[in-house]
């Protein structure tokens, strides 16, 4: 395996330049798409690459329930500098999963208690609660997914700015935005080099949503004007994997994009363009993390297997 092992360690730094590049040139659904790809895929590989550097680390604590054959010195080569990187993976993957877990168990707790807020209202796809605290945000379920709208930011938009904010909200339910924002944070927690595409994929979440909106609505303006509005007097979401319209972010960003053309719809932009440059590059450096630590991983499978005592 040689230094290769590390690479998925530090691959995410290539898909920085499309962070940006995407938010302006692709559509913000594609770029969607493409971004929590990337950042799923690389975010699994590092922790693949931890995974089998700690193996090694933990073979040399004394005491360790570990076969003897994982510590012969055929096991220490596959990795280089085993001694430092392989005891030094062992905290670094403890704090992923703790991180990972912890980002899990939250949203599940605010979905939780989101819903049980919701419980003595009627069984509606749009739950409008009796607060003085203008919000409101898209929040999946098991049997129904509902639009949450509390009376103080409905008081605040006009009859066809309500229309903008429910389509809003639906566009994020339909395309199941909870689930990219999720796989970001996650990836971002598994890789730190990853957290650049996180705030990207937020951004792009709600540009997305933006667009179908207007779509939906007819109207660029009158969405733009939602949008304005609700992040003036909103304090966005419960959590920030769930959607919403005044979803903390550039909103003066999202507001210019309504206000200006519809952006083109394109699969995958030529090569010959700054962003087709930077999606190939990130395209190539996800490959080769996610064929490294293949690699890495078959041959460790193969390495413990044979010094492994039957």
């Amino acid at each position: 395996m040689g230094v290769f092992v590390f690479l998925p360690l530090v691959l995410p730094l290539s898909a920085w330049p499309i962070a940006r590049l995407a938010e302006q040139r692709l559509h913000p659904r594609t770029a969607t798409r493409l971004l929590t790809g990337v950042a799923a895929v690389m975010a699994v590989c590092s922790t693949v690459c931890l995974g089998l550097v700690m193996v090694v680390g933990t073979a040399q604590l004394p005491g360790n329930p570990l076969p003897d054959g994982w510590s012969d010195p055929e096991v220490r080569e596959a990795v280089p500098y085993d001694e430092v990187a392989g005891k030094a993976a062992i905290p670094a993957l403890c704090l992923v999963l703790v991180a990972c877990g912890r980002t899990l168990w939250r949203h599940g707790r605010v979905r939780r208690r989101a819903h049980r807020a919701l419980a003595g209202l009627p069984d509606t796809e749009v739950a409008v609660l009796p607060d003085e605290v203008p919000y409101a945000y898209a929040l999946p379920g098991r049997r129904r997914n509902r639009v949450v709208v509390t009376t103080a930011l409905l008081d605040c938009l006009e009859v066809s700015e309500r229309r903008a904010l429910f389509a809003h909200e639906r566009a994020h339910l339909a395309a199941r935005h909870h689930r990219y924002l999720l796989a970001v944070q996650l990836a971002a927690r598994a890789n730190p080099f990853l957290r650049p595409l996180r705030t990207t994929v937020s951004f792009v979440a709600e540009r997305w949503a933006d667009e179908e909106a207007a779509e939906v609505i007819g109207s660029r303006r009158t969405v733009a004007c939602a949008i304005g509005k609700a992040a003036l007097v909103s304090r966005g979401t419960p959590v920030v994997t769930l959607a919403g319209l005044a979803a903390p972010g550039p909103v003066p960003r999202r507001v210019a994009a309504l206000l200006g053309p519809a952006p083109a719809v394109r699969s995958w932009p030529s090569v010959f363009t700054s962003v087709g440059l930077a999606v190939w590059g990130a395209a190539v450096g996800t490959a080769v993390s996610a064929m490294s630590s293949a690699n890495s991983a078959v041959t460790m499978v193969l390495i413990l297997h044979a010094a492994t005592p039957l």
